[in-house]
């Protein structure tokens, strides 16, 4: 079983970002106790109440205090039991990172995700990020440093320097790889990267419709994909997810559970939970989250999955794994043969060399890697 809390607060917006968060904090000493109340108010949603795997997600998680940390920390272990070795993550800011935070850390958090996206100082003011490129690189070693070995930074790719009006000193495939070559530098286990999307309620989605920025371009997003999938493979980075790599079997435990159709539960404003046969989305608001708490009524949307429902989830999580979608699943969920309802589709993915079927496991291949989203799709039952 897994756990995911939604913290939703940051110094500031960046300007890609279109999560539920906020950057006014007086409200946080109530979410907290909010969170610690939907723990227990939730404790029955998942099957059991053994947890393998924490995740501290946001928003800014790396913004609470270590108090507030251990205070929800407490709570968890007050009604569920962790298991030894459980992941415990906490996604957290280069910014944030400090001696004094890393050491208060050690003793609740066994993995840090750090949202470094860029080492390219105008690509990070243009994503109005709070750190700066020094700070970057000196975050991760200063984690290394304070023995957090199980560390994943995130990148961004697809930015180029017509986002930012420049007039190219270089290319921007040459950026990307400077992205690269120092993440590879650092030495952490896992590098996750993704492809810049402007959503209409940002600063950027904003920008585009008043004609400010141009639109990303596809073709150059395709081309740094390539790029980061030839560079990191050749560092010995298995990539185990379109948008992940690891090296040595360090996959990210939490996020696997969710692409494996595992059981999890969300808690905090926003955050989602799956229980096999249904989906719950907390309210997007923080005001009447707390409120909703408060009275022991949480206020959340509950989505009751049709059999179609949970193959497609299915379908377009478990495609985008080196796991591939196994057509037994499908089988055992609807009694659903998907090679032969979808049969159209999958001769002419075969047919393109987008996919391949192996002990009756259907993967992407690397050329259909560049069409994820598209040949689920197709693929899905209606």
């Amino acid at each position: 079983m897994h756990l995911y809390l939604h913290i939703p607060f940051c110094k500031q917006a960046c300007h890609y970002c279109d999560f539920h968060f906020s950057t006014q904090l007086k409200s946080k000493t109530e979410m907290v106790a909010a969170i610690c109340r939907e723990i227990e108010l939730q404790q029955d949603y998942l099957p059991t109440r053994t947890l393998e795997t924490i995740y501290f997600g946001g928003g800014t998680p790396s913004i609470l205090t270590p108090n507030e940390l251990e205070q929800i920390i407490e709570t968890i272990h007050r009604f569920f039991k962790v298991e030894s070795g459980a992941e415990i993550t906490l996604e957290a800011n280069p910014d944030d990172i400090t001696s004094e935070k890393l050491r208060a850390l050690k003793p609740f958090v066994n993995r840090l995700s750090i949202g470094l996206q860029s080492f390219y100082e105008p690509y990070l003011r243009f994503m109005n990020r709070a750190h700066n490129a020094q700070e970057s690189e000196q975050c991760v070693k200063l984690a290394q440093d304070h023995g957090f070995d199980n560390l994943t930074i995130d990148l961004i790719y697809g930015m180029s320097q017509a986002h930012l009006g420049m007039v190219p000193t270089v290319s921007d495939e040459q950026l990307w790889q400077q992205d690269l070559d120092k993440a590879m530098a650092l030495g952490t286990p896992h590098i996750s990267a993704y492809n810049l999307t402007i959503e209409p309620q940002t600063a950027l989605g904003n920008w585009l419709k008043k004609g400010k920025i141009k639109p990303v371009d596809e073709e150059l997003s395709a081309q740094h994909f390539e790029q980061m999938v030839r560079s990191l493979r050749q560092a010995g980075y298995e990539q185990y997810e379109i948008s992940n790599f690891a090296k040595n079997g360090q996959y990210a435990r939490h996020n696997s559970s969710y692409w494996k159709r595992r059981p999890y539960l969300g808690v905090g404003p926003s955050a989602h939970s799956f229980n096999g046969i249904s989906r719950q989305y907390n309210v997007s608001n923080n005001a009447l989250y707390i409120r909703g708490i408060q009275a022991e009524k949480p206020v959340f949307e509950l989505e009751e999955l049709s059999v179609f429902d949970q193959v497609n989830d299915y379908i377009l999580t478990s495609l985008r794994t080196i796991w591939g979608c196994d057509l037994a699943v499908i089988w055992d969920i609807g009694k659903v043969d998907l090679l032969e309802e979808q049969k159209a589709y999958v001769e002419k993915f075969l047919e393109k060399n987008w996919v391949e079927v192996r002990n009756n496991v259907l993967y992407l291949t690397e050329k259909g890697k560049l069409f994820a989203d598209r040949i689920a799709s197709d693929l899905f039952l209606v």
